[in-house]
Order: structure tokens, then C-alpha cells, then sequence
């Protein structure tokens, strides 16, 4: 199906370019969010007497993105969670989880904007990509963790995995056999 881009969707192309499309992506997702117009004679003709509202519209946009992208950019948000020894979690963090934890910081972020290819597993910081507008994107960090305490050293960049014989180590020196050897 040939549709007429509204707006600029990643990969596809621009505002008012004529791209050719599977039906069920034009169905589904393009034509019901108004991202895309049909392109027929009369969408053409419709397009063309509305494109400069729409650019219009398109640039206030933007610019509110990049106002909210220069707040957000760089946020540190601690997610507490359950995780075991190794920094496994028991459950995940997701998309979900990260709009409502910066919708609560006092950032306006739905779940569609935050880009997380895979859920978060693993205790640690982890950087993440908001993408407020097609052509605007803000990183925040979120810093995943145990407990408060343990948020706080991973914010200041200290290891909190490490495994005993690391910490045995520092605090007495390195493990050795009866014959002096380390290799055990």
C-alpha cells in the first residue's frame, strides 16, 4: 500500500514523501495514529493544502521535545529491585517501568518513547535512549540495585559484585596454597 507520511517515521522517510508499505503496517500502526495518509488523488491534494499546518505543528513539537530533552538528558533514576548473588533479578525492568519512574521524577515520558530493545536483568547502571520526537532523543541512566545503599556505591562507581575472593584479597592478601602457589 502507497501512503503519505504525515510526519517523519524512523526508517521509512520524511514528512510528505510517498513510501510504499506492507497493508497491515499502513492498517495497524501508520493510518490508526495518523502518522499516514492513503495515497490516493484527494489525501495528495488534501496533503498538500495542509502541509505547511503541519509543519508547523511539526516544528512546535520538536522544539517542546527539545526543551524537555535538555532537562532529561543525563537523569539518574534508582530502580529497587530483587535480584540474587550474581546480580541476576528475579523479574526484569521494563519500558513500563522506566516511563512511570521518570513520569514520577516529574518528566512527561510514555512507555512508547523509551527505546529498550530487551528488558533490563541485571543489577548496575544502565543507559537508556527517550525518544521524545522522531528527530529528538535524550539518554538517562538508570541505576539499578538491591537496596538503597547499594544504588548510592554504584553511583559513585564502585563494584558491587565482586566476588569474595576479590574482597578476601584486598583486605588480606592474595589466596595461596601450602606450596605458595595463587593458581587455585
Amino acid at each position: 500500500m502507497e501512503v503519505i507520511l504525515l510526519e517523519r517515521v524512523g526508517r521509512l522517510g520524511q514528512m510528505g514523501d510517498i513510501v510504499r508499505v506492507k497493508d497491515g503496517y499502513a492498517r495497524n500502526f501508520l493510518l490508526p495514529r495518523h502518522k499516514a495518509l492513503r495515497a490516493t488523488k484527494a489525501n495528495k491534494e488534501r496533503f498538500e493544502g495542509q502541509r505547511a499546518q503541519l509543519e508547523a505543528r511539526n516544528l512546535e513539537l520538536k522544539s517542546e521535545a527539545q526543551t524537555i530533552a535538555e532537562k532529561i538528558d543525563g537523569h539518574v533514576s534508582i530502580v529497587i529491585r530483587s535480584a540474587g548473588d550474581m546480580g541476576q533479578l528475579y523479574g526484569s525492568v521494563s519500558a513500563r517501568d522506566i516511563a512511570e519512574l521518570l513520569t514520577k521524577d516529574g518528566f512527561s515520558v510514555d512507555r512508547s518513547q523509551v527505546v529498550l530493545h530487551t528488558p533490563i536483568k541485571t543489577i548496575g547502571l544502565h543507559n537508556i535512549v527517550v525518544a521524545l520526537h522522531a528527530e529528538v532523543q535524550a539518554k538517562v541512566v538508570v541505576n539499578v540495585a538491591r537496596s538503597q545503599d547499594e544504588a548510592e556505591r554504584q553511583g559513585r562507581g564502585e563494584e558491587v559484585l565482586a566476588r569474595e575472593e576479590d574482597v578476601y584479597e584486598r583486605e588480606v592478601g592474595p589466596i595461596t596454597d601450602e606450596e605458595g602457589y595463587s593458581d587455585l
